[in-house]
């Protein structure tokens, strides 16, 4: 299986398109608090992320969550909303569905931000066999590593803490993943280290809705071939949010 992806590779600076595309914070060993993955507001208290990205986190699951533009967790000018962390009872490693999708529920509402949406049931579904998929852009956003650079050690990400958004291709879809082209040689960007958990809007450039078609789990260890996405429309997946948000 291929290695658990985060960040934005090949994209851009995010300049306040997605303010509610937010970075994950945990405490870190030596005490102090680090950023790990990405995720998304869904409605004002409430924070969609990856479950490989909160299931071993310490007993009491406290996160916090900053929706900046520019985060560093240690920084008393990062503004940081605090909450706790719900892994997917279902969350597995299974290939056919993980149940990868995890929720933030935040100690005070997030204000003058307007939530992202869930895409209505098995929409993917009724694109593809409309013939829709095959043209299908995402866009994704995020923060942490970018694409690698070559060193005589090997390669490095580099990290800066800026929310970046890239843009991508379809390239399939199965009952549970949403797979996304992010070959740069394509012009396609993607995802890498450090933003698991964020979004994958459907649609791009004048064509871009709020619409969350997929989270972050997985790609390819150097980032550069494909995103797979966990699905939101589905059944499992609904499941879940339906718990603590209003499904479309």
């Amino acid at each position: 299986m291929a290695d658990l992806a985060g960040a934005v590779t090949y994209g851009e600076l995010d300049n306040g398109r997605h303010p509610n595309v937010g970075a994950l914070i945990v405490k870190s060993e030596k005490g102090g608090k680090r950023q790990i993955c990405s995720g998304t507001l869904l409605q004002s208290n409430v924070f969609l992320t990856a479950s490989h990205c909160t299931s071993d986190l310490p007993e009491d699951n406290e996160v916090w969550v900053s929706f900046d533009e520019d985060v560093d967790p240690v920084n008393a000018e990062t503004k940081l909303y605090s909450g706790h962390a719900v892994t997917n009872p279902e969350y597995s490693h299974r290939q056919s569905d993980t149940g990868d999708i995890a929720v933030v529920l935040l100690d005070e509402s997030v204000k003058n931000i307007k939530p992202a949406e869930l895409p209505t049931e098995n929409l993917f579904n009724e694109m593809a066999e409309k013939g829709k998929m095959k043209d299908a852009t995402f866009t994704a956003a995020g923060y942490g590593v970018q694409e690698p650079v070559n060193q005589p050690g090997g390669p490095i990400f580099p990290y800066d803490g800026l929310k970046r958004m890239s843009v991508s291709e379809f390239n399939a879809l199965n009952a549970t993943w949403l797979r996304l082209s992010q070959n740069n040689a394509a012009g396609n960007s993607g995802t890498c280290f450090g933003d698991s958990g964020g979004p994958n809007f459907l649609g791009a450039g004048s064509g871009a809705t709020n619409i969350i078609a997929g989270v972050t789990v997985t790609g390819d260890s150097m980032c550069k071939a494909t995103n797979a996405t966990y699905r939101l429309d589905t059944p499992s997946a609904r499941t879940f949010l339906g718990k603590y948000v209003i499904l479309p």
